[in-house]
């Protein structure tokens, strides 16, 4: 650029000291002044362009630079509640475990409360089990629920309510509570099943946790006290290679531990498992359709 003012100012100079010149002179002069001054401004603005590309760029950069921290921020996050859930679970794993400890022939419960349990189980049997020596209710799946659903049917309903309001008694209501969803180990491949969102056992065995919890909850227990899960297949209580056997695996359970309410709410999902009994022989599964209204209904 300071080579071209140059010139034009030789160019001046040279009309100045020559004094008067030829047309044919002044006109070459002329048109070479003007393109180097056309040359000047069009180097001034691809230079003017040239910055604010580069002032684009560099926000562009420091933009980049505060997303990566913010997504650094993010994944720290993640990896905090990650970390909080794997505490939790297995939290809730360390109280199945000890439940399932607890000794054959005693009782996890106070007297009173067993006694009323009990009844509540001999008062239910189609639908419900009670195991005192580890104070696990237990609900049979086949029973409570349709095939491949987690809709829980009326007649379960209406158990799960006089429960609820054992669990609100004063002999029952400092306890937490566990509620654990299983299944046996056939797969979930029924499309319906699939549409409705239970894609595998893991699914089915946890929507069907929740579902009970959730009537629970409608019963007025304090959801501080639940704790919900899923377990799908993996604790069986009973041979999954005949019919009887998968059908005391389908189940879900709720077990009553002997802690104290905790004073912050306690999300996670939990489980447990036990030993329902059954008078029924015949089994249907999940992708089964039941064809006798006012039988159970043994399903997944």
């Amino acid at each position: 650029m300071a080579r071209m003012a140059q010139l034009l100012g030789i160019a001046a100079l040279g009309l100045a000291l020559t004094g008067c010149v030829s047309t044919e002179k002044y006109n070459a002069l002329k048109l070479d002044r003007d393109s180097l001054a056309e040359q000047l401004s069009k180097s001034q603005s691809d230079g003017a362009a040239s910055s604010a590309r580069a002032d684009s760029l560099q926000k562009q950069l420091d933009m980049m630079g505060q997303n990566g921290a913010a997504q650094g921020g993010l994944a720290a996050n993640l990896s905090a509640q990650l970390q909080e859930l794997q505490k939790q679970y297995d939290a809730l794993n360390a109280q199945y475990a000890d439940a399932m400890k607890r000794p054959a022939g005693g009782t996890a419960l106070p007297a009173e409360l067993s006694s009323t349990l009990s009844q509540f189980a001999q008062q239910n049997p189609d639908l419900v089990d009670f195991d005192a020596a580890r104070g696990i209710v237990k609900f049979k799946s086949d029973v409570t629920f349709a095939p491949g659903s987690a809709d829980v049917n009326p007649r379960a309903k209406e158990v799960i309510s006089k429960f609820a309001s054992i669990l609100n008694s004063q002999a029952a209501s400092g306890y937490e509570l566990m509620v654990a969803g299983h299944t046996d180990n056939t797969r979930v491949v029924n499309p319906n099943t699939i549409k409705a969102g239970h894609l595998d056992n893991w699914y089915l065995s946890a929507h069907r946790a929740i579902a009970v919890a959730s009537e629970l909850r409608k019963g007025h227990v304090n959801e501080q006290r639940l704790a919900v899960t899923g377990y799908a297949d993996q604790r069986p209580i009973a041979s999954n290679t005949s019919e009887s056997g998968k059908e005391k695996n389908r189940r879900v359970e709720v077990l009553i531990l002997p802690t104290t309410v905790r004073s912050t709410t306690f999300a996670s999902d939990s489980s447990k498992s036990s030993k329902p009994t059954h008078q029924k022989t015949a089994a249907m599964n999940k992708d089964a359709t039941a064809n006798t209204p006012q039988e159970k209904i043994l399903n997944k």
